[in-house]
């Protein structure tokens, strides 16, 4: 008898454009959430997008609560949880980039309540996933919560943030054909659990910014919006999925091994894109399409070499031989590679010389 279930778990609304940083409040209603926010945000996003939102509330007849961020600590994640019991919150809206929005999210997902998105950098997935990043001394955890009621993306808050935090956000979404080719991998070794529908939509989003590589470009509205959306969709594959798996193979290993290694070298978004571009020759060698990846990075001015990133040839080899210890997730990898062997694929690839 045919019994399997599955619970997805995605939001209501996804409000995407120009200027539609002024629709929070009504988007807050239209989820019909009631009572006082509590805003999560660092600096400058405050100053851009959490000010002017809170002057919104306050025209409404709401005063928002306030905890300002400055990084993505379990400790920051506490102080969030306690700030809400004390100012007797509702719910909790993510303004910022990564750590103000993975903080909320963690935060909420403790608390039992509502949290809403409001992106100001198109920087990676988390926006919208059910998926949660915190760096915790010399590694970094992702942590399963729920994903936000809604995402409020303003295209002219998200095109007017730093390039190189766009850059890392379309890196971090090309990385996801490796994550897919890793997942199909380990379905057919493995057995490992795996929805076809969540890894084509995965995939299907890295093409989008493969494909349109040569439209983003600093400054553009436009590009904003393809990124945007390109990262709505890979998050909503991992809440498909119930996982990270459509959007996190050997190549965020790779990543998270840096964090260790050499901490706060580079991006995470930038990190990855290395990292698919060495794991996609590995997929399928010298007639692999792990060219065209380094081309799109090229393109959208991404990093594609170890000394782009900041990271010397040596940390770089000892992070993709040991990076397969990080966590029990079959790979490419495999049981690891040895010197050599790595040696050798960042050299086909051009990552070192």
């Amino acid at each position: 008898m045919f019994d399997k279930s599955t619970w997805i778990r995605l939001p209501r609304n996804v409000v995407v454009g120009h200027g539609v940083v002024d629709q929070v409040v009504d988007v807050v209603d239209d989820v019909h959430l009631q009572g006082r926010p509590l805003f999560v945000t660092s600096p400058t996003p405050k100053e851009v997008a959490a000010d002017p939102i809170a002057a919104d509330f306050e025209a409404a007849g709401v005063d928002p609560a306030v905890v300002t961020v400055e990084t993505a600590t379990f400790d920051a994640v506490e102080r969030v949880i306690e700030t809400a019991e004390a100012e007797e919150v509702s719910y909790l809206v993510g303004i910022g980039g990564g750590k103000a929005i993975d903080i909320a999210k963690m935060a909420s997902h403790h608390l039992e309540m509502g949290f809403l998105s409001v992106p100001t950098a198109a920087s990676h997935d988390g926006i919208v996933s059910n998926r949660g990043s915190v760096p915790d001394g010399d590694t970094r955890h992702s942590v399963a919560a729920e994903p936000p009621l809604a995402v409020v993306a303003d295209t002219e808050i998200l095109a007017d943030a730093p390039w190189e935090l766009t850059t890392a956000g379309c890196a971090d979404i090309i990385s996801n054909y490796t994550a897919v080719m890793d997942w199909r991998l380990a379905k057919r070794l493995k057995d490992v659990e795996h929805s076809e529908y969540a890894a084509a939509l995965s995939e299907m989003t890295a093409e989008i910014l493969v494909d349109n590589a040569d439209l983003i470009r600093p400054g553009l509205e436009e590009s904003a919006w393809i990124v945007t959306k390109a990262l709505m969709s890979s998050g909503v594959a991992m809440s498909i999925a119930g996982s990270s798996r459509p959007a996190s193979g050997a190549e965020h290993l790779f990543s998270h091994q840096l964090d260790r290694l050499a901490p706060n070298a580079a991006l995470h978004g930038h990190q990855v894109g290395v990292g698919s571009i060495m794991t996609a020759y590995l997929h399928g060698g010298e007639r692999g399409f792990w060219r065209d990846i380094r081309s799109a990075l090229e393109s959208i001015d991404a990093p594609t070499t170890a000394a782009e990133l900041g990271i010397d040839e040596e940390t770089l080899l000892e992070a993709l031989t040991t990076c397969h210890e990080i966590r029990d997730r079959y790979t490419i990898l495999g049981d690891g590679m040895n010197e050599r062997a790595a040696r050798e694929v960042a050299r086909k690839t051009g990552v070192i010389d």
